[in-house]
C-alpha cells in the first residue's frame, strides 16, 4: 500500500516535471512584449516598412506578415529572390530572418538590413509583428 502510494507520488512528480519542462521549451515561454516591440519597430523597421494595411514604403507593409507567404503583399514589387523563397512568415521564420543580414538570409533580396542581435529586442519585435492583423 505504501509502495503503491509512493509510485503514484513519483508518477505525479514526473508529470509535473514534464509539464514545466514543456512550458519552458514552449514558444510562449519566450514571447516578447508587444509594446516594447512597437518601439523596436519604430527604430529598426519604420524607415522602410509600415505596420498599416496596404501602406507600402521602400519595403512592403508588414500588416498581416505572420502567416503570409513570402513575397505576396499586394501592390509591392518584390525581388525575384523573395518571390521565389517559398516560405511562409511564421514567428520562427521571422526570428531566423531578422537575426542576420537580409542578404545572407535571402541572397538576391533588395532588403538592406544587418540583423538584430539583441535577443530580447528580437523577441519583442516578432511579438509586435504578430499583433499586426
Amino acid at each position: 500500500m505504501i509502495e503503491s502510494a509512493l509510485r503514484r507520488c513519483l508518477r505525479g512528480t514526473a508529470m509535473v516535471g514534464l509539464f514545466f519542462g514543456w512550458m519552458l521549451a514552449s514558444p510562449f515561454a519566450h514571447a516578447g512584449d508587444a509594446s516594447s516591440g512597437a518601439d523596436v519597430f519604430k527604430s529598426e523597421c519604420s524607415e522602410c516598412h509600415s505596420p498599416k494595411q496596404g501602406k507600402n514604403k521602400k519595403g512592403p507593409s508588414l500588416f498581416g506578415i505572420v502567416g503570409r507567404p513570402a513575397g505576396t503583399a499586394p501592390d509591392y514589387n518584390y525581388s525575384d529572390a523573395l518571390k521565389q523563397a517559398r516560405w511562409t512568415w511564421t514567428t520562427d521564420k521571422l526570428h531566423w530572418y531578422l537575426s542576420q543580414q537580409a542578404k545572407k538570409a535571402n541572397p538576391g533580396t533588395k532588403m538592406k538590413y544587418d540583423g538584430l542581435d539583441d535577443s530580447k529586442q528580437l523577441d519583442d519585435l516578432v511579438t509586435y509583428l504578430d499583433t499586426l492583423h
